[in-house]
């Protein structure tokens, strides 16, 4: 098996291949592979296990190099030989599908539902993922928890969030302030979330660096995203339009994560919702998963569970997310009824 991998430019690219290609020298001699640097790209031959455990070797080395952290050769070991006990265990990937390991010292997130570790799962499985329930069921934070987790072990060199700027009933165009200062309120959900996995400063260097990008859904136009983890949230405020763009942004190695309340839309016109409109269209492609989450999985405060259940779902708006989730595979429940012997009073999300 062959696969080639770009390197980073500059001196980044001598982090990674260590100093007179140290760091290639061990992976070759660790793992038996044939490796070769040439014009910003590295060339990997060997067995399919070999080149799986060197390619993920390298995108950590390349990983701590933009981060300014380059492994030391200890560092380079360790990794060489967790990525040989990942192989044994028989796994692809080191993701867990129901806990997430973040930059926080001492913080991991876990599912806490059955809906939650069939949404992790789902992540971890596909390159594309779409994900529907009411308010506090995790849709978003599980997602940047997931994102982050793949930064951090090098599985993803960069972390996109996007939302559509859409007001929830209010005109904030008049609102003083450039256009950044404008979009912030849109876009606070999804920093609220990272601030709960990362340090302030830490936030602050990875976005500095190019590393984390929080944006509108209208700046996305034009971009190809590479070997990014690109979560659109609050999918259900996007037009059919939007989400074509949004979805054709997909580049290579890149894996992608739609979040949506469709009881919560504020289109002028709900029912031409991008959200529903691709899971008709979608249903039937391979590769992309179609999860739907219920008032059982909320793990907010308890009268949140009772609140969505007052308002009442839009079943409309969920059967072609329904009709998608069933043609995936994926398991389904009925709306609004908790499982036999789960809690209804969830702890908050962490």
């Amino acid at each position: 098996m062959e696969m080639t991998i770009s390197l980073p430019e500059g001196t980044e690219r001598v982090t990674v291949t260590g100093a007179g290609e140290r760091n290639l020298k061990i992976i070759r001699d660790a793992l038996g592979v044939a490796l070769a640097a040439r014009d910003g790209t590295l060339r990997i031959r060997g067995s399919e296990r070999a080149v799986g455990q060197a390619t993920h070797v390298i995108r950590r080395l390349t990983n701590a190099a933009r981060q300014k952290r380059p492994m030391t050769h200890q560092q380079v070991l360790e990794t060489i030989a967790a990525a040989d006990s990942r192989a044994d265990d028989g796994s692809s990937s080191p993701v867990a599908p129901d806990a997430l390991d973040v930059y926080l010292r001492g913080r991991q997130i876990r599912a806490m539902t059955n809906g939650q570790r069939r949404y992790l799962r789902a992540i971890h499985e596909h390159d594309l993922t779409f994900c529907i329930g009411p308010a506090g069921t995790g849709k978003t934070y599980l997602a940047v928890g997931a994102a982050v987790q793949m930064l951090k072990l090098g599985l993803a060199r960069k972390l996109v969030l996007v939302r559509p700027a859409v007001e929830a009933g209010e005109k904030l165009g008049f609102l003083p302030g450039d256009m950044q200062q404008k979009v912030n309120p849109y876009l606070r959900p999804l920093l609220d979330a990272l601030h709960d996995m990362m340090q302030f400063d830490q936030i602050q260097r990875f976005m500095a660096a190019d590393l984390i990008e929080v944006v509108p859904l209208a700046f996305m136009r034009g971009r190809t995203l590479n070997e990014a983890v690109v979560i659109l949230d609050e999918a259900q405020n996007t037009t059919r339009q939007q989400m074509l763009m949004f979805l054709t942004r997909m580049g290579h190695e890149a894996k992608m994560i739609v979040t949506g309340d469709t009881s919560q839309t504020d289109l002028d016109e709900p029912r031409l919702s991008g959200l529903v409109d691709a899971a008709r269209r979608l249903q039937r492609i391979g590769g992309i998963a179609f999860v739907t989450l219920d008032r059982s999985d909320i793990v907010r405060h308890r009268l949140v569970q009772r609140i969505v259940q007052a308002y009442g779902q839009e079943p409309d708006n969920h059967d072609a997310l329904r009709g998608a989730e069933k043609r995936a595979g994926v398991e389904q429940r009925p709306h609004n009824h908790p499982r036999d012997g789960e809690p209804q009073n969830m702890p908050p999300q962490q």
